[in-house]
């Protein structure tokens, strides 16, 4: 089945409003079947998928330090609120009947296996989802940077960046309705066009390492599935 995708290792990067309620805070075990669903269809073509979550449902450390905080203080309590993301997204993959395995880059032992890699090209090789929390385990990175890095050490054929957004634009599409829609972009131009889609370390790092992105809408019908395909779905930043 996995000859007619064009991609058939891929990191998933989900930001935590992925399984928030409408609201945008906190979980929504409704909203996390759904991504389930979403992830079994692609592990259904026998494709292999990981998965990098943010956790801007729970928690913005930009906002704690904007009052004061340690900025080191505020990524670790991001950093354990992506572990509660990806807690969530195993429980709803796991009831779904999806084998996976949670990894962390901190060390918690009751509650997941340390980051591994090899270990995770394994799981991934015998065909189960990994879902990688706490970020690159360091402060001052983001999760795109952590699904940037994972990408590249798993040997991923693609980083696909899934948001609410159909793609890259040239501003705001909410805000402004004129706004440009990019089908591909190099990522120095992604890099000196200052997009907010990513930041610029991730890019950096693909950019060095030839890790292409893709920056898609989730929740479009057969949207993940059509992307792996190769069809033109959502902007590709690459070479």
């Amino acid at each position: 089945m996995a000859e007619k995708f064009k991609y058939h290792r891929i990191l998933l990067k989900l930001g935590g409003e992925a399984l928030a309620p409408p609201s945008g805070v906190g979980i929504d075990p409704g909203r996390a079947e759904d991504v389930a669903q979403i992830i079994k269809a692609v592990v259904a073509e026998g494709l292999q998928i990981a998965v990098v979550i943010g956790a801007g449902n729970l928690w913005r450390g930009r906002t704690g330090i904007e009052r004061g905080m340690d900025r080191t203080t505020a990524d670790h309590m991001g950093m354990l609120g992506t572990v509660i993301n990806a807690i969530a997204l195993q429980d709803a993959l796991e009831r779904d009947e999806v084998a996976t395995r949670m990894q962390t880059a901190i060390e918690m032992k009751d509650v997941a296996e340390p980051y591994i890699r090899r270990r995770a090209v394994r799981h991934l090789e015998k065909g189960r989802v990994i879902i990688l929390g706490a970020g690159t385990g360091n402060p001052y990175f983001t999760t795109d940077t952590a699904g940037a890095l994972r990408a590249i050490e798993i040997d991923a054929n693609i980083l696909i960046k899934a948001t609410k957004v159909d793609g890259v634009y040239d501003a705001d599409p909410v805000i402004s309705p004129e706004a440009k829609k990019f089908k591909r972009l190099t990522y120095i131009d992604a890099i000196n066009l200052r997009l907010k889609v990513i930041d610029s370390t991730a890019l950096s790092l693909c950019m060095d390492n030839d890790m292409p992105i893709l920056v898609m809408d989730l929740w479009g019908e057969n949207s993940l599935i059509r992307a792996v395909k190769g069809e033109p779905v959502g902007t590709l930043v690459s070479q």
